[in-house]
């Protein structure tokens, strides 16, 4: 791959990173004012369903069409490609409408497994997002595996806006008409298949208006007589997809599926321990709080990194070792400064973080416990891209499923002890472990590498100094009449994240933190090296 062809792939990922950045930040931040319209009640409803509709995201989105890309992108000839994205056609349409029925046809008895009859009627909404799936599949793993990104990143903008759009308008008609929990959450739910659709009409617009299938064949291949091959066969394609495609969009699920958990085993163990359901309800729905905490402090954590994924592709696609270890080490240093940083932020910052965005500070200690999961979740996410562009899914999908078990039996026994405080200790042991497994699997080489100069004993003194300052900070500000109530939340959480950002950033350039090619590698570290 020559620099040109190189330029315009990372081009295409960064395109691809910045979609993601924004449709991450819109899927945490309209939970917001739609769990301020509809209550801690109406956002356990919606909520207890989420995991399904993040299922069938993962599967859209982010796992099949990245599989998919990689097969289009193996192909030389066009003959080859239309092929692959016909059989594969027939195998995801059989696939999602065995989903669809099965989830639509047992949407009760789902419902009832995860302790409330009620949410019937969300279970069935959200299966309809499935027949859209070998659509977007399709199409966005052909435009990727060509590297056209574009296609790809505005119809997943699009998609979460949309989808944002008709929640928050069933969230203003259950104000105004009075809807039930269950009804508003119906129509909420029905945001994922009228999403999907306005994503198919993006994707079909670049395909059929902009004349995108002109341009079938790889970019970067040269076009000359077409390779003789050999179709793949139904049984290889599908197997493919069940070990090599299944393992990509598992991995992209962790935290959903970990949610999914949550929905089955929570509602239901606190009932059983006695809690009323109405008041299970209510603290469910605090405990759903976490949930956009967490992805907000993830897109910090990972933001700065996301861009060494690619280049760490072709680093070791062309056997570069060195500088794929230097580059997987740098990933390392990075995800893991900027994810403590925000985890420490928001712990200290927390209670007024909750007041501002919720309208309380109901749940404060079960949320602190949750937002440990922003560190580990981060880390995760760095170790397993790093195993990812190596090809080598099965360590990261044994290590999910030691995880998903230790959720699993944890969750039955600390949820019924302890409530909500048990599901977020089982969600970081959970994590924990899984962070574990990928460690001692990991190459020798990357075990040491935060340890390496310093660098864990300089991050820690740059967080605790940050954490002072900030609490310091935070306790003053208490002090004056002006900054009680949400809107002197608002002035105090301004205040301390400016104050938090400012501490860090010094520190981290005192104290040498990071390396000039660290540096070189972060948005406007260049302009910041310079200062």
């Amino acid at each position: 791959m020559g620099n040109k062809q190189m330029k315009h792939m990372m081009n295409g990922a960064v395109i691809l990173s910045v979609a993601s950045l924004i449709a991450k930040i819109l899927s945490a931040v309209y939970r917001v004012p739609f769990q301020n319209m509809v209550g801690n009640t109406g956002f356990y409803v919606y909520q207890q369903v989420y995991p399904l509709y993040g299922i069938g995201m993962t599967f859209a989105l982010s796992g099949f069409p990245i599989f998919l890309s990689k097969l289009v992108a193996e192909r030389k000839s066009q003959s080859s490609q239309k092929e692959l994205l016909k059989r594969t056609f027939v195998i995801l349409s059989i696939f999602s409408i065995v989903l669809f029925a099965g989830i639509y046809g047992f949407a009760g008895k789902i419902a009832s497994l995860m302790g409330d009859s009620g949410l019937t009627p969300l279970v069935q909404a959200v299966s309809w997002m499935f027949l859209c799936m070998p659509f977007l599949v399709v199409w966005r793993g052909y435009f990727q595996g060509t590297y056209r990104m574009l296609p790809t990143a505005v119809s997943q903008v699009v998609e979460q806006v949309v989808r944002v759009a008709v929640i928050l308008i069933a969230a203003f008609l259950y104000l105004k008409l009075g809807w039930t929990d269950y009804q508003m959450g119906t129509i909420a739910m029905s945001s994922a298949w009228i999403a999907g659709i306005a994503a198919l009409l993006v994707l079909a617009y670049y395909y059929y208006v902009k004349k995108e299938a002109n341009f079938i064949a790889p970019a970067f291949e040269k076009q000359g007589s077409e390779e003789l091959y050999q179709p793949t066969s139904y049984s290889t394609l599908l197997y493919r997809f069940l070990t090599e495609g299944t393992a990509i969009c598992i991995l992209s699920a962790m935290l959903i599926l970990l949610q999914l958990i949550d929905s089955f085993t929570l509602y239901k163990g606190m009932t059983l321990s006695g809690i009323s359901p109405d008041v299970a309800k209510n603290l469910k729905g605090i405990y759903d709080r976490g949930q956009p905490l967490v992805q907000l402090g993830m897109v910090v954590g990972t933001g700065f990194a996301a861009s060494l994924v690619p280049m760490l592709s072709n680093y070791y696609v062309s056997k570069r070792e060195f500088e794929f270890q230097r580059t997987a080490v740098s990933l390392l240093r990075i995800t893991t400064a900027f994810a403590m940083a925000a985890t420490s932020g928001m712990l200290v910052l927390l209670p007024y973080i909750n007041h501002v965005l919720f309208g309380d500070r109901a749940g404060n200690g079960v949320l602190s416990i949750y937002l440990l999961s922003i560190i580990l979740a981060s880390l995760i996410g760095a170790y397993n891209a790093i195993l990812q562009s190596r090809n080598q899914h099965r360590l990261a999908m044994i290590a999910l499923l030691v995880g998903l078990v230790v959720k699993v039996l944890f969750n039955d026994l600390l949820v019924r002890a302890f409530g909500t405080l048990g599901a977020s200790l089982a969600t970081v042991m959970s994590l924990a472990v899984i962070l574990s497994c990928l460690w001692i699997g990991s190459p020798v080489a990357l075990k040491g590498s935060i340890l390496r100069g310093g660098f864990l004993v300089k991050l820690v003194l740059c967080c605790w100094v940050m954490t002072f300052v900030v609490l310091l900070t935070v306790l003053f500000l208490s002090l004056f009449p002006l900054f009680s109530g949400r809107s002197g939340a608002i002035l105090v959480t301004f205040i301390g994240i400016i104050v938090g950002v400012s501490i860090f950033g010094f520190s981290i350039l005192k104290w040498k933190l990071f390396t000039i090619r660290e540096w070189l590698y972060m948005p406007f570290g260049k302009k910041l090296l310079r200062k």
